[in-house]
């Protein structure tokens, strides 16, 4: 088929605009950050990697920041919170094993950036955030990138989310001073639960699995996180 000068200068024209309004130079930070700075450090979960290539990480991160989303280390996303190094999110998700059916629970929804790669993988994802105003924002985001998999509540995530309990799988992206008990409660029998525990400047990530209502305690990494806020207090795991 022949097109004519007009329609092929038309074409043309669009395909600029498409390309000028696109995220390419982001692709190719996002590109970068998965090959460089996940997979080149041993996480090889290909479900997870193609996760987070998929997943805008730029779009979770406050303007001022954004040139430096896909830099290799945590961001202010405001309110003294931070977004994770995409490195440590990969580890969390890796850790979780996660599955296509698998409910998940989320404290600590911050920028919804963690959300929205665990809602690649998994089937339904309850986040809980304690600062509304960043609830209120991941909320929005995460629906305009069309993320139905994902309901965030404004709340305390110390309690967990009994509504919807129990879960096959927990992360937590803040660091409490022990493993909640409300947590340990709502989490399935052979269920996960990936957890910061520690207080600043002694804190290892930790996978822990639900045996015969027992919690199996494995320490994963050192790793840095903003301390889980509400009323509670207690020792580290042993």
């Amino acid at each position: 088929m022949r097109l004519g000068l007009p329609l092929l200068v038309t074409m043309l024209l669009v395909t600029l605009a498409c390309r000028q309004g696109s995220s390419l130079p982001y692709d190719d930070q996002r590109n970068s950050m998965v090959e460089k700075q996940i997979v080149a450090r041993g996480v090889d979960d290909a479900r997870v990697t193609a996760a987070m290539l998929k997943v805008p990480r730029h779009l979770f991160v406050p303007e001022p920041y954004r040139h430096l989303a896909y830099a290799d280390s945590p961001l202010p996303i405001g309110h003294d919170q931070t977004i994770s190094q995409p490195y440590v999110v990969a580890v969390m998700t890796a850790a979780l094993d996660l599955k296509p059916e698998d409910r998940v629970l989320e404290v600590g929804t911050g920028s919804g950036y963690q959300a929205a790669v665990v809602a690649e993988l998994a089937g339904q994802v309850y986040t809980i955030e304690i600062i509304e105003d960043l609830a209120g924002g991941a909320a929005a985001l995460l629906t305009r990138l069309g993320y139905a998999n994902v309901k965030v509540k404004a709340g305390d995530g110390y309690e967990g989310w009994p509504e919807y309990a129990p879960f096959d799988k927990i992360i937590v992206t803040c660091a409490p001073t022990d493993i909640p008990g409300p947590l340990a409660d709502q989490l399935k029998e052979k269920g996960l639960m990936v957890i910061p525990v520690g207080p600043e400047g002694s804190q290892y990530l930790y996978r822990v699995k639900k045996e015969l209502g027992r919690l199996d305690i494995e320490k994963v990494i050192p790793v840095r996180f903003v301390p889980l806020t509400g009323p509670h207090a207690g020792g580290g795991p042993n």
